[in-house]
């Protein structure tokens, strides 16, 4: 076959088909590397995959609509205006737009050597690590599907250029995860870091190596600030009491301590758009291990051990405030009712209690599963941190008040230096503030409640005086009968003295009363 027998032969012709064709069409080199996977060291040798290889990045690399391609995979099959024809005819449809991974899909029917191959021929021309990213995750959902389940935050598409039915490749699940671990780049982002707690739990119910499995706890503590607590929930998948691999979490924690944060994020608005600098991992790792604690602690079989050693995993300097801490350990004692005084006092003791906001501490003063030393603790610290706020509040009130210079705006903070006691003493300056004006408008009401009780005096003492029967009698002009005091004089007048002087007496008795009942008015 080869020109020594004849010129043009069958060798030269292949040649040239080969890289005439074969090495310009999509789906023709595609074809070419899975009817290679067979005689992979033969291919080799003729350099058919490293060709082929280099001809699929080279068309990733360039942009399709610059080269009139993918349209050449409907061949000649296109109008001048760029429709699609059928047997001649104008069928009116037109190729979608091209986006970024329209080749994830025909890639992954390609073999894990193929694969590994085509991607670090990719990483050198120069591929964006978050575009090779996101085909090695759309290679591993499509082989490991247990993946997927806790993948559901990011879909993809289901597309493929290709004009023909690829076979899926065979693949060693567990060979295909090591692979994958060695191929991913050292990247950091939401989604990645979702995609690493994916790979570990399959890794763990698989039984990989344990190299795999310390190199992926290794790359999630080094991005453990950006981690969710669902995917952080790892269930314990060997003959472990717990329900939660607890010691997967601290071995992050420990290599999240021991890391020097010198791994760059991705590029925005590429793979991960959620992802945004922070300036703060540690608070934000304090936080999301406070969370991890408080979802773990309804384990019955979670010893009181583990959750110090969680807690204490962190430096202390890391939590502002402990009422993370504070519920996580009131929802295990609460799971937990037959721990000792003495155990809930050793756990307790990881609390800091002069930084537990003023809600968690009126909480802790009145939880009854709280041992009675701890919530007297609480109430002290509570008063100490009430008072060092009303003195802080009343000094910054005298301060205001004497003719010295302004106040800095950052006093009441350095004197108060929690958040939560700045309140306190804004709602005492406002109380201060209503008690002098009720204190004043206490006094006018006593003022008139002292006028309304004399004036009630006089009038009551007028209305006794108007009030006697032998007034009221005389006023409307009745006579009272004669009570056996006064029936005496009038029986002497009627036997004594003369009808005339009797009758001149009743005349002045008739005017003296007269003037009585005109004195009334």
């Amino acid at each position: 076959m080869t020109d020594e027998y004849g010129e043009d032969n069958l060798l030269s012709k292949s040649e040239n088909f080969f890289h005439k064709n074969v090495l310009h069409n999509w789906k023709d080199c595609i074809l070419a590397l899975q009817s290679s996977d067979l005689i992979i060291a033969r291919a080799e040798k003729l350099q058919i995959i490293s060709k082929c290889l280099s001809a699929l990045s080279m068309m990733v690399c360039t942009d399709p609509s610059l080269l009139g391609w993918p349209l050449m995979m409907y061949g000649s099959l296109l109008s001048p205006g760029g429709s699609i024809l059928w047997n001649g005819i104008n069928t009116g449809a037109r190729i979608q737009s091209v986006e970024s991974d329209w080749w994830f899909e025909d890639i992954s029917y390609l073999s894990v050597g193929l694969f590994v191959g085509l991607i670090n021929k990719m990483e050198t021309r120069g591929i964006r690590p978050e575009i090779l990213l996101g085909a090695i995750m759309y290679y591993a959902r499509k082989y490991l599907p247990g993946l997927s389940r806790w993948q559901s935050g990011q879909s993809w598409k289901t597309r493929t250029f290709a004009s023909f039915s690829l076979t899926p490749a065979v693949v060693d699940q567990k060979v295909l995860l090591e692979t994958i671990e060695k191929l991913i780049p050292e990247k950091k982002g939401k989604s990645f870091c979702r995609f690493l707690l994916g790979l570990l739990r399959v890794a763990l119910i698989l039984g990989v190596s344990q190299m795999c499995k310390d190199s992926l706890e290794r790359r999630v503590g080094m991005q453990l600030e950006v981690a969710t607590l669902d995917s952080l929930l790892i269930p314990a998948y060997s003959d472990s009491d717990t329900l939660y691999n607890v010691d997967c979490v601290e071995r992050m924690i420990h290599h999240f301590m021991s890391s020097e944060s010198t791994i760059t994020s991705f590029s925005p608005a590429s793979l991960d758009p959620e992802t945004s600098p922070s300036s703060e991992p540690l608070r934000n790792v304090a936080k999301l291990i406070d969370n991890y604690i408080a979802e773990v602690a309804s384990d019955i079989n979670l010893k009181p051990g583990k959750i110090r050693s969680l807690a204490e995993a962190l430096p202390e300097s890391s939590r502002p405030l402990h009422d993370g801490l504070y519920r996580a350990l009131d929802i295990y004692f609460k799971a937990h009712p037959w721990l000792s005084e003495k155990e809930k006092e050793e756990l307790c003791s990881i609390i800091d209690y002069q930084k537990l906001s003023i809600d968690a501490c009126a909480h802790a003063s009145q939880n009854a599963r709280l041992p009675l030393r701890v919530v007297l603790q609480v109430l002290f610290f509570e008063q100490m941190q009430l008072r060092t706020a009303l003195a802080g509040c009343l000094h910054a009130m005298d301060t205001e008040i004497a003719p010295a210079g302004p106040i800095p705006g950052d006093m009441l903070g350095q004197i108060v230096q929690r958040d939560g006691w700045k309140t306190v003493v804004r709602v005492n300056q406002v109380l201060k503030v209503d008690m002098d004006s009720m204190r004043s408008r206490v006094g006018e009401l006593e003022d008139e409640f002292s006028k309304i009780k004399q004036e009630m005096k006089r009038v009551t003492k007028s209305h006794s005086s108007l009030g006697s029967p032998r007034l009221v009698s005389r006023m409307i002009g009745c006579k009272l009968l004669p009570r056996s005091s006064d029936e005496q004089p009038d029986t002497a007048d009627i036997t004594g003295p003369k009808p005339r002087a009797s009758v001149e007496q009743a005349h002045r008795t008739h005017h003296s009363r007269h003037r009585k009942s005109f004195s009334l008015f």
